[in-house]
Parts: C-alpha cells; structure tokens; sequence
C-alpha cells in the first residue's frame, strides 16, 4: 500500500485500480462510495449490502452508448440486464438511452415496472415457456430472439400481429474463460448451428405477423481478448446480408490488480472494425454489455464476525457464497480490504471466509487486511454484476439490500429481505398436517 500522506492523495481507484470510480477515502483512510462514508451506510442500512456508484456507472454507460455512436452511427447498445436485474437499474439504463435485454418474464417485468420503453426490449433464453413468450408479445416489445426450433413452433402459434425476432447462431468460437462462461462453442446449449439458422429464416418468412429483423451471436463472459468478438463478427457476416447484427456481449473486467482487461475503447475499435470489414454498411449493429456496465460500480459490504487462528487466519464475514455465488461457481478471484483503515500497510495474511456451511465458500483466498478484528467493516469491490442477480437462501440467508450512492446522498433501490419475507411463501397449513 501507501503511507497515510500519499493515500490522502490517491483514491483506492488509483492504489489497487478495481474500486468504483467515485471512491475516496477520508482524513482517517475510510473508504467512501459516492461520497457516502462505509461506516454510515452499514449502520444506515446494515450489512451484507451491495452498494453502488451511481456516477460512475453512468459514466461507463456512456462510454458505451456514446462510443458506439461515434464509431458506428446506425447502432444500439443493450443493458444485459441479467447481470444486475434491479428495477432502479432498468431505471437508470432507460434515462442513458440503453436499449434492455432481458432473460425471462421477470426481468420483462421489472423493465416494464421501471418504465423502460417495450419497443427498447429484446428477449433472449434458450428454453422460454409459453407464459413468457405471451408475456413478451402482449407487452409489445422490439424483438424475440429465437433460439431452437421448438420455440419458433411456439411463436408461430401465439403470434397473432406484427412481431419482429432475430435469430440466434452458434458461432462455434470458444474464448478463454471459464467453461461456465462459454456460450458460442458448438457444444453449446445456446442457439442453432449454420443449416437450422437457414431453416428457421425460411419459416418465419412464411408466417403471416412474424419478420426477421436479423442475426445474434454471444460467445461467451469474462472474455478479456478482444479478438473473439471480430471473430463473432466475421461469422455472422458469413450468412448474408440482414437489416440487423447482433454481437452480443461477454467483455471482461478487472477484478484485481494482476488480471488486466481490455478497455471499452479498445473492444468497441475491435468489434466496428470488424464491422466495416465484414457487415454491409447500412446495416444496424448491436451489442449488449452486462458485467462491463456493471461490475465495477459495485462494491459488496460486510461485518466480520469471526477471526480465527488455527492452522492459518480466517476472518469470517457476516455474508458469503450467498451473496456472491460467482466464487464457487467460477472460481472468481476478488480483493478485499477493511475499509476504515485503507490508509495503513496491510500486516496480515488471511482467508475471508463467508457464514454459509460449505468449506467452499472461501471469499478471497490470501487476502492481506489490516489487524482485522470482530466488528470490522469489509469491502469486496467488483460485485456490481451477478451477486444480486445469484443471491440466495442458503442457510436461510435474506436477500441483501441494493443502495445507490452520488454526490454524498445514498438510496436504497431495493430493501433487505426479512425472515417474515422469506416466509410468505410457505404454507402454514402444510406444516399442521405433522
């Protein structure tokens, strides 16, 4: 770290290069988001919490909206809205002119609730139920993305005025990430292979209310290269000319200091690029960040309520793999600091652990804090996309609470869940029956 006279001049943004844009710390060395002192939000509004950095997640949605623009003017970029399906966030992605994707009839819900405009709404998901596609056409949105055969037949049948769709190929392009994260290889369970895409254009050619706006393409998330996306590009060309090209996302983020990731500049010069080479020049070009909207605008708060010496030093957090699943899932890796003391030079190596009852849920592994004692407050940066959209009931644990903060002033965009909460939807007369 920094002696404390330098850190008062570096925010943690500039020490370890992964916390929120708008992150500071005080005359003592606690971490602010937003303004907003760690300290005052967790007694505000207790811990664990995801909070998030208003300001700068806007700024990243420009980068998007508006460097797209400049590159390739006939152009729309899409929240991928499963990385944090928040209603505050459909919110703030309609005011910054993002299109929405969503993934499922609640996602649909909470854009609608958010006012997002339908006519702004794509729908993906490889598997979606008749509820949902009629949830979709109902409510009238831009477009479906068709992603099998079976679903078209579904479409063919509930479709009864003008709905356009795309159709979603398998680019048979694998990038480096987690096996978890690959969508575009030919084993995928996503989308269909070059002669179904031809068949399932043929058929909804001949359907009365159906039209085919183009193609889509996703290869895969967390890819730090920029070349699979031109890749992507490429591919989808090779099928002809189409009103519309959908690149999807996937663009990789830092989550710590030795795992760099390309900037939005430098995927947004790959992917136009490419675009120029390969795709008619009228056409329409889509791309949908999820996790690179996101990821960095949020930090994850919580209290230690452990630290134990055995073997080596755990420091035991009140959250876990149920807040943050992304950890045992894809084997994440993540920093960790105590965020009142960030001024001082970290004296002890640990593992953060969380309270759920697996000895996989192991937070960060090696983590270097500062003395960490019972009642700290500990912040994980980068989990602004898909620790809200994972959280769960393990051990009965309550959803935490979403809080944006700008400009000093913190909101809570959605509450904590309560144990009563969790209760509702059992049935007491079930339990009466033993």
């Amino acid at each position: 770290m920094v002696s404390t006279t330098e850190s008062l001049r570096l925010t943690p943004a500039d020490v370890l290069g992964v916390f929120p844009e708008e992150s500071d710390l005080t005359e003592t060395g606690e971490l602010t988001i937003g303004g907003c002192s760690v300290s005052q939000l967790a007694e505000e509004f207790g811990t664990p919490a995801y909070v998030i950095d208003e300001q700068g997640l806007r700024r990243q949605i420009r980068r998007f909206v508006d460097g797209l623009a400049s590159r390739w003017p006939r152009s729309t970029v899409l929240f991928a809205s499963k990385s944090l399906p928040a209603v505050a966030m459909y919110a703030i992605a309609e005011s910054e002119g993002l299109g929405v994707d969503v993934a499922g009839g609640g996602e649909l819900m909470m854009a609608l609730a958010a006012g997002v405009d339908p006519a702004r709404i794509y729908m993906h998901g490889n598997a979606k139920s008749d509820a949902e596609i009629d949830m979709a056409l109902q409510a009238g949105i831009r477009c479906i993305i068709v992603d099998n055969l079976d679903e078209l037949a579904r479409l063919e049948t509930l479709t009864t005025r003008p709905q356009a769709v795309m159709i979603r190929l398998t680019p048979g392009i694998s990038p480096r990430t987690h096996a978890s994260q690959l969508t575009g290889g030919t084993d995928s369970k996503f989308g269909l292979p070059r002669e179904q895409v031809e068949l399932a254009a043929k058929r909804i050619a001949a359907h009365p209310f159906l039209s085919l706006d183009g193609i889509h393409v996703h290869i895969g998330s967390q890819v730090l290269e920029t070349e699979p996306f031109a890749d992507a590009v490429k591919t989808v060309a090779d099928l002809g000319p189409f009103e519309t090209y959908d690149i999807g996302g996937g663009l990789g983020v830092q989550y710590t200091e030795d795992q760099p990731a390309p900037s939005v500049e430098s995927y947004l010069d790959a992917v136009v690029d490419a675009a120029r080479a390969h795709l008619p020049a009228g056409a329409r070009l889509i791309i949908e960040p999820g996790r690179s909207l996101v990821a960095r605008a949020g930090v994850s708060l919580y209290r230690v309520n452990a630290v134990k010496h055995t073997g080596k030093t755990f420091v035991a957090v009140d959250g876990g793999m149920a807040d943050n699943l992304d950890i045992a899932l894809t084997g994440q890796r993540y920093h960790a600091v105590v965020a009142t003391t960030m001024d001082r030079v970290p004296d002890t190596v640990c593992d953060v652990v969380g309270r759920q009852c697996e000895s996989g849920d192991l937070m960060v592994g090696g983590a270097k804090l500062v003395d960490p004692k019972v009642g700290d407050l500990v912040v994980i940066p980068v989990t602004g996309a898909y620790s809200y959209t994972m959280a769960n009931h393990y051990n009965g644990a309550p959803i935490p609470p979403i809080v944006f903060c700008a400009d000093g002033k913190a909101s809570l965009a959605a509450r904590r869940e309560t144990y009563e909460d969790m209760l509702q939807t059992h049935q007491p007369a079930f339990t009466r029956r033993w």
